[in-house]
């Protein structure tokens, strides 16, 4: 009988290993990436990692993908290795297909960061950097308080009190959108969308082509983690419900399917996310994508993490003290330790999953 707790990872190199073994062993074929940008904390070689099943022409695929934010990597990478290994790939239909995408953040995922190797979230590059890219006025409000000087009590103090005074004056979800919504201003913030398609971006647009030029419909399932209430996992449909796919989402998913465009999902509006790539690279196909949220702490403590983790890479000592409690404080906000949240995870992923297949069968 298989582990489920024992499906998650507490390194990168870990969860890679993991990954590849099951991979193999459910008899699917791998392809590797190597991210040449940069190295992991002990100078290891980063790659992404992806496993196909199924005939290569099928006109269905289900797509799984892990790591869109790095340190989130250890719950996507842990329903990944579960599906293998509970025998996912046999129950796939005749006509559908599976690609399963680890790690497609390697470098946050190696150094428990949300974000890759050149700061940038990339659920918030996925922007045509051709064009103007969106303004996001509350973050230049805030900005000074996001990344302070140093990491103190009293400075902590001080920007909790900036941040309260805006919340007071824009509301407590207003703040959450000026802070995580994405902005293209400040290269050293948090949620920084990026000056051009990062290695990741223009990665998966390749593997989309190369993998899935032949599908017909293509379900893609994107694992997150750090929004809702603990171990629940939220079904967000990040496209405008004026699109075609949201529909088509909802009768999946059903009345659990939730929109931050509609003001029903725990996540502020973005753009630029990542699964945008699969219908702008598929255009012939119906392309179908959700993100799973699996509630972790506090918005609070979450962006708290994410604040201390982007101080430290940019104005800290990532050998001190310090910086020890402040990567164990990132690594529990985005994966709690502990087996319940865990079989939690796999629990709704496995419903989720199978909701994909029979939306993909059209049943």
């Amino acid at each position: 009988m298989v582990s489920i707790p024992a499906c998650f990872s507490e390194t990168y190199a870990e969860a890679r290993a993991k990954f590849c073994r099951a991979a193999a062993e459910a008899g699917g074929s791998i392809r590797s990436w190597f991210n040449p940008n940069a190295p992991g904390p002990d100078g290891e070689r980063l790659y992404l990692d992806t496993a196909r099943f199924g005939p290569a022409d099928a006109e269905n695929v289900l797509v799984l993908i892990s790591s869109t934010h790095g340190v989130e990597g250890h719950c996507g990478s842990g329903a990944q290795i579960a599906w293998l290994t509970t025998g996912g790939p046999g129950t796939l239909p005749k006509d559908t297909g599976a690609l399963i995408v680890h790690a497609i953040n390697p470098y946050g995922f190696a150094w428990t960061r949300r974000v890759n190797e050149d700061n940038v979230d990339l659920n918030r590059n996925f922007v045509d950097h051709d064009k103007a890219y969106p303004r996001n006025e509350g973050y230049l409000a805030i900005a000074e308080a996001v990344l302070p000087q140093d990491w103190s009590d009293e400075s902590k103090a001080e920007t909790q009190r900036m941040f309260d005074s805006y919340a007071q004056k824009h509301g407590a979800f207003a703040l959450q959108g000026a802070i995580s919504g994405g902005q293209y201003t400040h290269p050293d913030g948090i949620f920084f969308g990026g000056a051009k398609a990062t290695w990741s971006n223009r990665t998966i647009r390749q593997i989309a082509r190369e993998e899935l030029g032949r599908a017909r419909r293509v379900a893609v399932i994107d694992f997150h983690t750090g929004l809702g209430p603990f171990g629940h996992g939220e079904l967000i449909c990040a496209v405008p419900p004026s699109s075609k796919s949201f529909p088509r989402a909802r009768a999946w998913y059903g009345d659990e399917l939730t929109s931050p465009e509609g003001g029903t999902s725990t996540s502020a509006i973005v753009v630029g996310i990542m699964t945008d790539a699969f219908p702008q690279e598929l255009p012939d196909a119906e392309v179908t994508p959700v993100a799973i949220e699996y509630g972790t702490y506090s918005v609070p403590e979450v962006l708290g993490a994410v604040r201390a983790d982007n101080w430290l890479h940019h104005r800290g000592d990532l050998n001190s003290a310090l910086a020890r409690e402040i990567k164990a404080d990132m690594k529990e906000r985005f994966f709690p330790a502990g087996d319940k949240w865990r079989e939690m995870v796999w629990s709704r992923a496995d419903q989720t999953i199978g909701w994909a297949l029979k939306g993909l069968a059209g049943r």
